[in-house]
């Protein structure tokens, strides 16, 4: 089954998920040749082990709360707050409240 990804120019809806957040499962919002978009479902409890992606990427928080480690640190995301990593770097996550992430990737040279 073909995955729906937004196309060039569509509007993407990535509003808070508000009470539908316990149900929800993380979804690629775009993906393109050097370029990806997901809401990341991140349940409390939760944990994503330390792991690197090859470009940059972007991680903002839409709802909830969640703990980022990287660079020595563990840092705490609430609603409305974002925070850039450059290529390569080591990180992880974990979810201090049902929270849902919008991540964006730099998939090569772009």
């Amino acid at each position: 089954m073909a995955l729906n990804h937004a196309k060039s120019g569509e509007v993407i809806d990535v509003r808070p998920l508000g009470p539908a957040l316990a149900d929800a499962r993380t979804t690629t919002l775009v993906k393109a040749e050097h370029l990806e978009v997901l809401r990341l479902v991140l349940p409390a409890g939760k944990a994503i082990a330390e792991h690197r992606v090859p470009g940059p990427i972007t991680v903002h928080c839409l709802e909830g709360r969640f703990a980022f480690s990287a660079l020595g640190e563990e840092r705490e995301l609430e609603a409305g707050r974002m925070l850039h990593l450059e290529a390569g770097e080591p990180h992880a996550l974990r979810g201090i409240e049902d929270a849902s992430l919008l991540v964006t990737l730099v998939l090569g040279k772009g």
